[in-house]
This record gives structure tokens, sequence and C-alpha cells, in this order.
């Protein structure tokens, strides 16, 4: 299995700190925001891995991580998104690089206490499909939400009014190689982007989307408050090896 990597996007959320590099290279506490994703890969177990980011900060990827020395790995591979067309739109990019394998992908803002290598062993036994990761979170309206009867989603809503259910369908998705026809029949939604969301309906209509509800906390660092709020969290775990308490809008155990 291959990894990617999506960290793109002018993160307008965190402007002006992101008015003279891609958000992906702010601090989380004592790393650079990229390398937790990274890590996430690495820890489950894949270490062929693809990071898709654009705009004028790209080259400091490279400057950054190198070929992954930090990582153990012996090679880290890198493509260019133009322009801004979504989360499925840059996944496209990695298109040469999956070369029909099944992939995980990862949003470079996501951080995470635990694992995802069970879930990845889980999916390498699904033999086709999509497998997504969820949290419950208090504040569902403001991510992917899925609607679960029966212990399978029945749909999945983006950013709903009325959230179906507590849970958010978290930036962590594991995907056969049929993902990349998938998101060549999309259209652009009324943000004019290319959701990931059509792109896990896509398998939702033909009964092939699994899920697992991830264990520990969870936060994305995409806004000024969840960008504190990470490095409070990653602080924590990493001074006192213990769970840190979880403020009302963190992501809760199940």
């Amino acid at each position: 299995m291959k990894g990617i990597v999506l960290a793109g996007g002018t993160g307008s959320r965190l402007y002006p700190l992101t008015r003279v590099t891609n958000k992906h290279l702010l601090p989380v506490y004592d790393k650079p925001m990229i390398y937790y994703p990274l890590q996430t890969l690495v820890d489950g177990g894949i270490d062929d891995i693809l990071i898709v980011t654009g705009g004028n900060s790209a080259g400091d990827f490279l400057r950054l991580l190198r070929n992954g020395n930090d990582f153990g790995l012996r090679q880290l591979n890198f493509a260019y998104q133009e322009g801004e067309g979504g989360i499925a739109d840059a996944l496209r990019l990695a298109e040469p690089f999956a070369g029909g394998d099944k992939i995980c992908v990862v949003l470079g803002d996501n951080i995470i206490e635990g694992s995802i290598l069970a879930a990845k062993r889980n999916f390498e036994k699904q033999e086709r499909g999509a497998k997504v990761l969820l949290k419950e979170v208090p504040d569902p309206e403001r991510f992917g939400v899925p609607a679960i009867k029966d212990g399978r989603i029945i749909r999945i809503e983006e950013k709903p009014r009325v959230p179906a259910s507590s849970y958010a369908v978290i930036g962590i998705y594991f995907y056969d190689p049929s993902v990349f026809n998938r998101i060549r029949t999309l259209e652009p939604s009324r943000r004019q982007e290319y959701e990931i969301t059509d792109v896990n309906n896509s398998y939702l209509v033909e009964n092939q989307l699994t899920f697992e509800i991830l264990e520990g906390w969870w936060t994305d660092a995409g806004t000024f408050e969840s960008l504190w709020r990470a490095s409070n969290l990653v602080r924590e775990k990493s001074t006192s090896g213990t769970e840190p308490v979880l403020s009302a809008r963190e992501g809760r155990r199940p």
C-alpha cells in the first residue's frame, strides 16, 4: 500500500500566517505540521509516500523534508497541484505514483494520537472499495457527516446544517485503484471544487464503503483555534505521556 499526504491549499483561514508560507509548514508544538501526517503513515507501516502540494512555497517542502531521512525513509515523492480544485482534484495527481496499488490518503493538517495500523490491515483484507475513519465530535456540522444505520454508512453529507450523526469523516481515507476513475466522473460542487465526499459517496452507492472509529484524540489544524489546540494536545502527550483532558470542541473517545 502506498501513502499520499495532501498538503496544498491557500490556508486562508490562517491568514496572515500563511501569507508567506504553506500552512502545512507552520509549527505544531515542536515540529512542522507536515511531520504529523507523515509519521502517521510511517507508523502505519507505509513507507512509499507522495506529498501533493502547491503554491509559491512548494519548494520549501523539499528543503525541509529532503528524502525523508527524518522518518527512516529512503525517498519521498512530490507532486505539484496547479490552482485550487479541491481535495479530489489534488488526489488525481497521485495516479501515476499509485501505479494500481491500494492507497492511504491523509490530509496534511490531520493530527492523531493513535495509529492507523489496524485500519490499514483490515483494508488490506478488503477485496475492493474504500474505507473511511470516523471520530465523534461536538461540532460535526464542520465536516463530512455520515448517516449510520445497522452498522453501515447509508450516506455522507458535506457540512450539513442538521447533522445526521455526531461523527465526522476525518481526513484519513483508504482507496482501491478505482478511485482515480471515480474522480474523473466528478462534477464541481457549488464551491467549484471536486469534493472528496463525492468520491466516498460513489463507493457508498455500490456498497463498497466501510468505516472504522479512530481511537484516541484527533484534531485538524487548519484554523487558529484548532492549530492552538493541536499544539496543546501534542505538548501534553509528549511531556506527560498521558492522555490530555479534552475540551468541548475536541474529538472524544467513542
